[in-house]
Parts: structure tokens; C-alpha cells; sequence
């Protein structure tokens, strides 16, 4: 019965998710679902009450959500893209300025409502970010 209620809730924060963005990737404009996911800002594991707080939420591809979370790109309450110096480093490694190089310092697509809340991101940029 539990896992059950979860995956329904998890349903509904990528549903909420999506719709707020439009099915847009926040960091591409990606605008294919099937290529999107409803990232959490706040890992799901660290904050129980914020699980499926839309605020908590952004609309991202696989391949960025990925650095997200492994803290390699993070975005800054002022809705700014910044990319790891790891990542910098890497610049001549094929594919590295294309997919992430190009993003540093741009502003993400905002969604229609539920904008990320600044604390979340503070605290991804304090805690998960690799500068």
C-alpha cells in the first residue's frame, strides 16, 4: 500500500512539474516528456516535507539532472546556471562545452508558477554544489 501511495504522489509531482514548465527542460528548453524529468531541488531522501512540494521541483533533462544531483551544476536563487570548476577543467573532453560549458551563467526557462524556492536552492548551491 505504500509504495503504491508513492509512486501516485510521484506521478503527480512530475505532472505538476511538467505543466509548470510547460514540458520545457529549465536548462535546454528541451520540450520532449519523455526526455524530461521532475527533479527534485531538495533530494526526496533529505526532506520528507518537501517531497512533493512543487517549489521543490524543476523540470530538467536526464543527462543535466544527473549533474544536478551529483552537484557538477547547480542553479543559483537568482535563477542562474553555474557549472562545476570540474566540469571547467574538462572543456576539451568531447561534448563538455556543448552540453554544459554553453549554460554557465544563463538564466534557466522559469516555469508559468511553482518557482523554485530560493532556500532550496541556496541550499543546493551550499551543500550539493562542487565549485
Amino acid at each position: 500500500e505504500q509504495i503504491v501511495k508513492i509512486r501516485v504522489n510521484q506521478f503527480f509531482f512530475r505532472k505538476a512539474i511538467l505543466a509548470s514548465y510547460n514540458n520545457t527542460c529549465c536548462i535546454t528548453g528541451i520540450q520532449n516528456p519523455e526526455l524530461l524529468i521532475a527533479g527534485h531541488i531538495i533530494p526526496w531522501a533529505l526532506d520528507e516535507k518537501n517531497r512533493l512540494n512543487p517549489r521543490n521541483g524543476i523540470a530538467i533533462n536526464a543527462l543535466h539532472d544527473q549533474a544536478f544531483e551529483s552537484g557538477l551544476i547547480t542553479i543559483t536563487p537568482d535563477y542562474k546556471i553555474k557549472i562545476s570548476s570540474e566540469l571547467k577543467l574538462l572543456k576539451n573532453q568531447t561534448g563538455i562545452s556543448e552540453f554544459f560549458l554553453k549554460y554557465d551563467n544563463l538564466e534557466i526557462h522559469l516555469p508559468d508558477r511553482f518557482l523554485p524556492d530560493k532556500e532550496f536552492l541556496e541550499y543546493h548551491n551550499n551543500e550539493r554544489f562542487r565549485r
